[in-house]
């Protein structure tokens, strides 16, 4: 095995991109922010940045989604139907693939925290994990056997329907689904119903049960999976609300009823955890989807420190 070589990372978020030149969190020889804002704009400045930089030697992309991942699509490495103003169908990973001609790793920026998370942050040492996002979306990233898990598409599971909380009959917010997931429990849902965001919503509002309850259930499924040895759940609504935690691991047992009682899950305190990396979560999963690009291009594995 070789050691990691630098690598050129990207997490394209709704509101901002982080470009890092790393070979992991203690070998980071650059970090440019750049607003996100018209495709064409942003694009140009991603690849200035990048542009100013040498030696790396695989390209790794985190990007806010949904986005196509199938190498056999037709569109693959593009953004798709995002409500993202004018990002629906911008082919991001194609684009600068071809300008670098490196290994280019593509993912969604969940699948990137949660591949940094595994590897540096509150997962270390754990190949199977869940990451969960609440912020104004809700995402999941799930990684099995230090690799995310894919099939016909990434996972959506801020959609899944949860059973509604007792006597609560709101509409939700998501466009697509109402009261999905996302649309009770997301910092935009929390907000439209009952118009304070929720870094500033008092941690005895009744609107936090309904909260707890929905995210509970989530992490029933995840755990239902038999995939994930730990859960991090980070995003802007986890970060500030620690109160947040006991209340969803006990909704997440209570949902459970006892049906998997897995020592990991019974110890619901060191099973859904805070993440440790902050906003170097995303961009340091980029450097990691990059030298898996790279390790699948030689066939050969390399060694992160």
């Amino acid at each position: 095995m070789s050691e990691t070589p630098l690598v050129a990372g990207i997490e394209l978020g709704g509101t901002k991109v982080i470009c890092i030149l790393a070979s992991g969190p203690d070998a980071i020889e650059d970090r440019v922010t750049i607003p996100t804002t018209r495709p064409d704009d942003t694009m140009t400045a991603i690849e200035a940045t990048i542009d100013r930089w040498s030696g790396f030697a695989a390209l790794g992309i985190a990007s806010f989604g949904p986005i196509s991942i199938d190498r056999r699509s037709h569109d693959y490495g593009h953004i798709t139907a995002t409500p993202k103003p004018g990002w629906t169908g911008v082919d991001v990973a194609g684009r600068l693939a071809r300008r670098y001609g490196v290994p280019t790793g593509f993912h969604t920026d969940v699948v990137g925290a949660a591949l940094a998370e595994a590897r540096w942050g509150a997962a270390a040492g754990l190949a199977d994990i869940a990451y969960v996002t609440v912020g104004t979306g809700i995402g999941v990233g799930v990684i099995a056997g230090g690799r995310p898990v894919d099939g016909l598409t990434h996972a959506e599971l801020g959609h899944i329907r949860p059973v509604r909380w007792h006597g609560d009959e709101w509409i939700g917010s998501c466009p697509f689904h109402g009261a999905c997931l996302e649309g009770l429990a997301s910092g935009s849902a929390i907000a439209a119903r009952v118009g304070t965001p929720a870094p500033d919503l008092p941690a005895d509002h009744p609107a936090w049960d309904g909260v707890a309850h929905a995210l509970g259930q989530l992490l029933h499924t995840l755990v239902l999976t038999g995939v994930p040895r730990r859960i991090v759940m980070g995003g802007g609504v986890m970060v500030g609300t620690g109160h947040l935690f006991p209340r969803i691991r006990a909704a997440m047992l209570a949902s459970l009823g006892g049906y998997v009682p897995l020592p990991d899950v019974t110890l619901a305190d060191t099973f859904v955890v805070p993440p440790a990396l902050g906003g170097n979560a995303g961009p340091l999963g980029a450097i990691l989807l990059g030298v898996q690009a790279l390790e699948e291009s030689t066939g050969s594995p390399l060694t992160i420190v």
